[in-house]
Parts: structure tokens; C-alpha cells; sequence
């Protein structure tokens, strides 16, 4: 298989960086082909503005959304931004690796998504009726591809739990996992946290390492987080919301995911 590492932080001599070197190798020696975006090593352009058409008019109002459809269907994208839509088509995984900062991924990492993420590539595809809202969550241009969070946290597990001080782990990263991995097509699996990585010894580093492992090891065998497809009948259209039977009375990112 293919899997496109997209790794992000600055220091490569980092945690990060040995478990993104061991990652590699990990999925290399099971037999599949990995690139890697390196966001810092490749001085990512992070912010997304009026230069990433490269046919715009001079003086012309910049529209965010309407310029990067111009730009997409013309072929007129910077290059950067081509070469990366194109590591995600050849993909059949893609693995967004990044230390949480302050409750949610470093901004050169969000800066790639807003430019790769395209008008006409990851939103703004398929039709709109009073039947199916788009083709977006659970449908898209990335549908049939799997994709994984492997995410670093300076705090203690309990620190993330249901009752922790710093909320649910699965709410904080459901921004990532639903609305950016989920919302163009992927089949998304439960994210991979490492916690307390100040305290990680080598000892500690041998067990982050082998339960990476596991998780790359079943990245084509895991059950995806089972979250609700827009277009299959759970939500009104086009409202977009839940059907009032399904979950009743509930509210909150979790009745967007099928319970048994």
C-alpha cells in the first residue's frame, strides 16, 4: 500500500522526530511504499492568501474560496499546492503526525490543509438537493482511503479522560478527525496518543514504539471510527441535522458516531 506521512514539527532530533523515523521504517519493512511531507523540513507556505493562483488578475478582490476553484480547475495552483493533492491521490493511507499545541495542531499544519484542501478537490464536489447535501462526509474525492492521527501530548492520559481538566481527548481532536479527515472521505481510525512525552526515558521510548507499531501494523485492518455519512438517511436534508429519533434528547459531537 501507500502512505503519505505528513510529519510536522521543527527539531528532528525531536520525540517526533525518532517516531516519525520509526514509523518509516516500521511500514517499509511490511512491505509498503511511504512519502513523507515534511512541513518544516519543506518550509511550508502556511498561509493561504491571493498568491496561490498564479493566473489572478492584478488588483483583483480576493475571494478565498472562488480564487482556489479558479486555480484548481485551470491548473493554475502554485505548485507546492498541486504536488501535494497529488501525493494524497496516489495515497491509499495518509498519516497526519503532530505534537498537540495548545489544544489542537500546529499552524503550519492547519496552513497546509486550508491550501491543499482545494475548491473542487476536498469541498465543493457533487450535487446539492433536497436529497444529498454534496458529496462531503463519508463521500469525496479521498473516499475509499484510510487515515490516522498519531498525536503527542506533554499531558498525563488522565489529563484528556472524560472528566479530565482539559476535556475528552476524542472531542478535542473531533475538529481534525470529523471535519478534516472524515469530511472529504476518509475512513478515519481512533487516533494514536502518546502522552507525558517530557517524561518519555528509553525505556518509555521502546514502549511508545511498540505500540505505534501495532497501530501501523492494523492500519488496513482496524475498524474506522464509525461516524454518521451525511448522505445515507441519519440527517435531514437540507438542514443537516440529525434526525430527531436517532439519539434523542442527546446533543454534542458524540451523536455523530453510530453507537451499537
Amino acid at each position: 500500500m501507500n502512505v503519505l506521512l505528513v510529519y510536522v514539527h521543527p527539531e528532528s532530533r525531536s520525540l517526533n522526530g525518532s517516531l516519525k523515523d520509526f514509523a518509516i521504517q516500521r511500514l517499509e519493512h511490511a512491505g509498503h511504499t511511504v512519502r513523507v511531507s515534511d512541513l518544516y523540513a519543506m518550509n511550508w507556505k502556511a498561509t493561504l492568501d491571493a498568491d496561490d493562483n498564479t493566473a489572478r488578475q492584478p488588483g483583483a478582490r480576493f475571494d478565498p474560496s472562488m480564487d482556489s476553484r479558479q486555480a484548481f480547475e485551470n491548473g493554475t495552483q502554485r505548485v507546492d499546492i498541486a504536488r501535494e493533492q497529488d501525493k494524497l491521490r496516489w495515497a491509499d493511507g495518509v498519516i497526519l503526525q503532530f505534537p498537540l499545541w495548545w489544544f489542537s495542531m500546529p499552524a503550519i499544519l492547519k496552513g497546509w490543509v486550508e491550501r491543499v484542501y482545494a475548491y473542487g478537490f476536498a469541498y465543493g464536489v457533487g450535487e446539492h438537493s433536497d436529497t444529498h447535501w454534496g458529496d462531503r462526509y463519508g463521500e469525496g474525492m479521498l473516499a475509499g482511503k484510510r487515515a490516522m492521527l498519531v498525536v503527542t501530548a506533554g499531558g498525563w492520559a488522565s489529563h484528556y479522560e472524560p472528566r479530565g481538566i482539559n476535556g475528552p481527548i476524542d472531542d478535542i481532536l473531533f475538529p481534525i478527525q470529523h471535519g478534516i479527515l472524515f469530511y472529504p472521505g476518509f475512513d478515519v481510525l481512533p487516533p494514536h496518543v502518546i502522552y507525558r512525552t517530557s517524561r518519555i526515558d528509553e525505556a518509555g521510548f521502546s514502549k511508545a514504539c511498540e505500540a505505534l507499531g501495532q497501530r501501523l501494523d492494523d492500519l488496513w485492518t482496524a475498524d474506522p471510527v464509525p461516524f454518521r455519512r451525511q448522505n445515507a438517511g441519519d440527517y435531514l436534508i437540507p438542514e443537516l441535522t440529525l434526525r430527531p429519533e436517532l439519539a434523542p434528547g442527546r446533543s454534542g459531537f458524540d451523536i455523530h458516531v453510530e453507537r451499537d
